[in-house]
């Protein structure tokens, strides 16, 4: 008996409707994620980059086409830095003295919802849209 005919015998009704379910299920968090990460509400593709040392945010910088390009370095505690690079609408760890580099190797990030996180340094950088507020809805009773 070969193993095709095997399995064509364990093989139920049910069991192809619950596998087709769940492949489908499987695409509800990209789904989600794409519709909640949709830019169409923010003005002109305008961003902002919000950096936070230990959870405390030390630096904003807006992110267009007319932001120059420009450096700054962070120092967390006295042993550790982040040189911090935007570049126009774009940002980067340019480099920092972490033993993994996980935030250099990052690289650039533009979009809303991308983030840069160099954990030994307690240093994050998240980009925000800005919200249009002609288009907001003010609800009042």
């Amino acid at each position: 008996m070969s193993l095709w005919n095997e399995l064509k015998k364990q093989y139920r009704y049910m069991d192809g409707i619950i596998i087709g379910l769940l492949i489908i299920l499987s695409f509800v968090p990209m789904v989600v994620f794409a519709y909640t990460t949709n830019d169409k509400d923010y003005t002109d593709g305008q961003t902002e980059a919000i950096i936070t040392i230990n959870g405390k945010e030390v630096d904003r910088f807006t992110l267009s086409k007319d932001t120059p390009h420009q450096e700054k370095t962070y120092h967390p505690t006295d042993k550790q830095y982040n040189i911090i690079e935007v570049d126009g609408t774009r940002i980067r760890v340019r480099e920092d003295n972490s033993p993994d580099q996980i935030a250099v190797k990052t690289g650039w990030i533009e979009k809303p919802g991308q983030v840069s996180i160099c954990l030994p340094h307690k240093l994050m950088i998240e980009i925000k849209g800005v919200i249009n507020e002609e288009d907001e809805m003010i609800i009042s009773y």
